[in-house]
């Protein structure tokens, strides 16, 4: 049984939630509150030298970071992770995409709003942040529209991963209301079987 190391509150850490759980698989959830500093003790960097969650510990000692990595590991030989060599090439284009064209701008936007108090100096960054984020959401309402899901025309980690910051992308200041695409594949991705929320 696996263990994760992770904060409920965090799109990158409900992304493997969610996996697990669709997966029906067995694990241990460890709740990490990354707002004291506890991932930046001795501790924690003995496991993760990054100092971050999601951290799955694979077996006793045996750690692995990075959220898209942790997703592609725990679906190998599933069909959450396409086999066919393309399709497998297009899942990791979405995750490459996700996490430096979408999160970076969607989930560093959620956590100023949500987070930080109202006149924190951080919310200068909100102009930057919504119009790169508009722009990540314009290339993925682009997508949607003539295709039910990302890769292969079913449902894979790539939208797993794309789930993730998306579907709260109004706490960060994001109308989806000007993505009818995204919306109604937000729609299908809830549909999925043992599909649960992000707390």
């Amino acid at each position: 049984m696996v263990t994760v190391f992770g904060m409920s509150l965090s799109g990158n850490c409900y992304k493997v939630k969610l996996l697990l759980e669709q997966l029906g698989r067995q694990y241990v959830w460890q709740e990490v509150d990354i707002m004291t500093g506890v991932t930046h003790t001795p501790e924690f960097l003995a496991m993760n030298a990054n100092g971050q969650v999601p951290l799955l510990e694979i077996t006793p000692g045996r750690y692995l970071a990075e959220s898209n990595a942790i997703l592609c590991y725990l679906a190998d030989d599933t069909l959450l992770w396409p086999a066919e060599k393309l399709q497998r090439a297009q899942v990791l284009q979405w995750l490459f995409f996700e996490q430096y064209s979408h999160e970076r701008f969607i989930a560093v936007a959620r956590f100023i709003c949500k987070f930080l108090a109202a006149d924190h100096p951080r919310r200068a960054e909100l102009p930057h942040l919504h119009e790169r984020g508009q722009r990540a959401l314009a290339v993925m309402e682009k997508h949607l529209a003539d295709h039910a899901f990302f890769v292969g025309e079913r449902y894979s980690i790539a939208d797993i991963a794309l789930f993730a910051y998306t579907h709260c992308a109004a706490d960060g200041g994001f109308d989806l209301s000007a993505y009818p695409a995204v919306g109604k594949w937000l729609q299908r991705v809830r549909a999925q079987p043992n599909f649960i929320e992000m707390m």
